[in-house]
């Protein structure tokens, strides 16, 4: 009988943690801004139900490391996200009135378009 809970326990605790262990992927993307105000703005563009993990935006070294369900977004996605809020990074590229509407502290220089 104790072999049997023992086993029984075992075999709960491994099914938790195949549910709770969830595919995940990190990367580093480069996304230009100025201040705290912008890390704000960055990070919020970026959401649970999209399948962010985590995120972390440095204004000094301009990166932002970004934990993300693979099945769920791609860091192509992400950075088309960042971008539809006003700030470039080598992913996508803000949409002018996007970037216009910034706050003026945040309107970063912006880097040159390939043509």
């Amino acid at each position: 009988m104790k072999t049997k809970i023992i086993t029984l326990l075992w075999c709960f605790a491994a099914g938790i943690t195949g549910l709770l262990a969830q595919d995940k992927k990190t990367d580093t993307i480069k996304v230009y801004g100025n201040c705290g105000m912008c890390k704000t703005t960055i990070e919020s563009s970026l959401s649970k139900k999209d399948g962010i993990i985590s995120k972390n935006w440095n204004k000094d070294t301009k990166k932002m490391v970004v934990t993300y369900d693979p099945s769920k977004t791609n860091i192509k996605q992400i950075g088309e996200k960042i971008a539809s809020v006003g700030y470039d990074n080598e992913y996508a590229t803000a949409p002018d009135k996007a970037y216009s509407s910034l706050h003026s502290c945040c309107q970063y220089d912006r880097p040159k378009k390939d043509k």
